[in-house]
């Protein structure tokens, strides 16, 4: 198995009625999605709405999730700012986080040159393992293939990558050169199945809030060479992948609102990001049935990850 397992859940953050953090419920979401499967969490990132956290915050929730489920959490780290994203590494290890994920720094648009030293050094300041995030449609930037096996060959802390770029050749011509020990995760659902086939070691996923074990199941399936039964379940997710992101309502809008439909109350996003509509909720509840549905079909046995008895 990876490092941090195949199903990896990137968890929302809630907020109270006020805004407000709120780490009750963050610990109730965090115990649910460990007995749906996940077998680790990523706290504070897109989908955890970091980028409109405190610092104070930030931490916060990185210590109430850490402290309340028995699988790793990989605490999001990354900003544009590389001291801060230094600063924030040393808190995540602290806190007793076991890796940080660190996103290629948006907005500046720095030089290839630039993000090599940029992740050196946000991989100095602590000694957790890091998983760079290369997600271009967020940061204006690409990591790519030649620079992350560099970093995968030069530095030991960099122990993987979440790739969001959504080209699954680069995905393959990376994980063909990588070291050993370095594990690819997906970043895009609806990219499992073609990820898993070139060798990728999991998923981080947003519709596992809802579907976590049809992902841990279509992986499992993939990797005992079961690849219909892989590809029937991927077909059971067409409509989650469909709902959990669209310009209307970009990512985790959607992701919210299936909770509040599986009964967690975690709130609305903050700005900028609007509040969903009642009939984003509505719709929201046809997904998570349609989901349930399809859970209820696979064996008990075969539902859960390898951190849940």
């Amino acid at each position: 198995m990876p490092r941090f397992g195949a199903v990896v859940t990137a968890m929302v953050t809630p907020f109270d009625v006020e805004g407000k953090l709120d780490l009750e419920t963050a610990v109730v979401l965090a115990r649910h999605l460990q007995q749906q499967g996940s077998d680790a969490l990523v706290v504070a990132g897109t989908t955890g709405e970091g980028p409109v956290l405190t610092d104070d915050e930030r931490i916060s929730l990185f210590r109430a999730v850490i402290e309340a489920v028995g699988i790793p959490v990989i605490a999001s780290t990354g900003t544009n700012d590389t001291a801060h994203s230094m600063a924030l590494s040393v808190e995540a290890e602290a806190a007793g986080a076991a890796g940080a994920l660190v996103v290629t720094p948006y907005y500046n648009r720095p030089s290839s040159a630039g993000l090599s030293a940029h992740f050196r050094a946000v991989a100095s300041a602590s000694s957790l393992p890091v998983v760079l995030y290369d997600i271009p449609v967020r940061s204006g930037r690409r990591i790519g293939a030649p620079l992350t096996i560099e970093l995968a060959r030069e530095v030991p802390t960099i122990v993987g990558v979440k790739d969001a770029t959504g080209d699954v050749a680069g995905a393959a011509e990376l994980v063909a050169a990588a070291p050993a020990g370095f594990d690819l995760y997906c970043g895009d659902d609806s990219l499992t199945l073609p990820f898993a086939a070139v060798g990728a070691a999991g998923i981080v996923s947003v519709a596992s809030h809802w579907a976590g074990p049809l992902f841990v199941d279509l992986l499992a399936r993939f990797g005992r060479g079961d690849v219909s039964g892989a590809a029937a379940l991927n077909r059971q997710l067409a409509e989650s992948y469909r709902f959990e992101s669209t310009d209307a309502f970009p990512n985790p809008v959607p992701a919210k609102a299936a909770c509040r439909a599986l009964g967690l109350d975690v709130g609305q996003c903050r700005l900028p990001n609007a509040p969903a509509t009642p009939e984003l909720d509505r719709r929201a509840g046809e997904v998570v049935e349609a989901a349930a549905a399809a859970i209820s079909s696979v064996p008990p046995h075969r539902r859960l990850g390898k951190h849940v008895a």
